[in-house]
């Protein structure tokens, strides 16, 4: 038995699943999945001293390269002077502040330790603002475990074909309206049924976890207009671009000015981090402020402060989007390449640093074009790329990501891997 299969069929005894969140069983794309010892730049070794070239990044936070030396230094520092307060630090102040300074649409923010975490704190702040109790999401997009959002979601819940999770009642799903992604028809249909108890919309301006898919022209503005034409509120769930696709989030690239933006991800670094942040006078309903309850321990932790601030700093100084976006330009066009000359159907999106291939000859916009891609050949896929060394996420339904650690020469590396594995399928 190897010593990632030994350590995985321990780990089955003590987790469920023997891993911590679904999709890392590999039960989608089927074998045992790796067992990561170390990881460096755009490099990821497992407990056999095997190394993959890393598509994963973390599932996106690891846009300056694993390790990076200058956030490895600030948090050591900070380590030696106390993992946990429990009280405000200067961190939190500083990171804030650049949090305000960077993103168009945020005035204030308050610190979680999750992704998940920030788009719960945010529908709560919606529905304490509003006075309403209906949210609306879209079919495919993905905003974390949350009960009220957990309702036809993408991600591990797409790739095991399931629309919710047991342990959601009834009753609280009945609180989520879900839409089809790119159909402003839709959504203009269930604010005129629906407008004055709609809360919030909640979207991922670029979806990410039915795999990539970009709004067609006008679908975020169409939001927009609605939730402002029905005094409801706008929440973009940035967790994955905030940062990634520009300094200012994906409402940079798009000119649209949520009313609270969920973040996390690229904003600690690689530390457990979340955060959620909109116009002063939503904000402020936040506890102690206002009557919106929401708390933690953990909040503002500061190895994740200066996690985040140092990972920030780092872009602001290099500036490295365009740079990300010509490297995915280049890695996803040779991937096609090779896909066609073996004559397998796949469509690829892309935008900035992140892609997804899908297998399937349709245009791939809502998740029933994501859904139409076979499953049984991108596993196939995967592992033949991962038996090459080649690292990407273990789902058909996820994106890929590209590092400032990531040069020409690993795409041309990554390239030659991937040719041999696509001849072996």
């Amino acid at each position: 038995m190897s010593k990632n299969a030994e350590l995985f069929s321990l780990a089955k005894r003590f987790m469920p699943g023997g891993v911590s969140s679904p999709v890392r069983a590999f039960k989608s794309v089927g074998g045992d999945p790796i067992i990561v010892e170390r990881a460096e730049g755009c490099k990821i070794w497992d407990v056999e001293g095997k190394e993959y070239i890393d598509f994963l990044c973390s599932w996106g936070p690891i846009i300056l390269g694993h390790a990076h030396p200058e956030v490895v230094q600030a948090v050591c520092e900070q380590a030696h002077k106390g993992l946990s307060y429990g009280l405000t630090n200067p961190h939190e102040i500083t990171l804030a502040s650049m949090v305000a300074n960077l993103v168009p649409s945020i005035d204030k923010v308050r610190f979680v330790s999750s992704g998940t975490e920030a788009v719960m704190s945010a529908v709560r702040l919606a529905r304490g603002y509003t006075g309403r109790k209906y949210v609306v999401k879209f079919e495919g997009c993905y905003h974390g475990h949350y009960d009220s959002l957990l309702v036809s979601g993408g991600s591990g819940v797409a790739t095991f074909g399931i629309p919710g999770t047991a342990g959601v009642p009834e009753e609280m799903a009945k609180l989520t309206l879900v839409l089809p992604y790119n159909n402003p028809h839709a959504l203009i249909e269930a604010f005129e049924k629906y407008g004055e108890d709609i809360a919030c919309v909640v979207i991922e301006p670029v979806a990410g976890n039915m795999g990539v898919v970009l709004p067609e022209e006008d679908f975020l503005k169409a939001i927009e207009e609605q939730t402002k034409k029905y005094a409801s509120l706008l929440i973009f769930d940035e967790v994955i671009t905030g940062f990634r696709l520009s300094l200012g989030g994906a409402q940079e690239l798009f000119g649209i000015r949520p009313d609270i933006t969920c973040l996390g991800k690229v904003l600690g670094g690689g530390m457990p981090l979340g955060a959620y942040g909109g116009k002063e006078d939503i904000m402020n309903k936040v506890s102690p402020e206002g009557p919106v309850y929401q708390a933690g321990t953990l909040s503002g932790n500061p190895l994740s402060m200066v996690a985040g601030i140092k990972t920030l700093e780092v872009l602001i100084r290099e500036k490295p989007y365009k740079y990300l976006e010509e490297l995915t330009r280049r890695l996803a066009e040779g991937i096609s390449e090779l896909l066609r000359e073996k004559g397998i159907p796949h469509r690829i999106n892309r935008i900035g640093s992140m892609f997804t291939v899908f297998f399937t000859d349709q245009e791939v916009k809502d998740f029933q074009s994501a859904k139409s891609s076979d499953t049984q050949m991108f596993a196939r896929f995967f592992r033949a790329l991962l038996s090459e060394g080649v690292l990407i996420p273990p789902s058909q339904f996820e994106a890929w990501f590209l590092s400032m650690a990531h040069t020409q020469k690993d795409i041309d590396d990554a390239l030659e891997r991937i040719k041999k594995a696509i001849d072996s399928l």
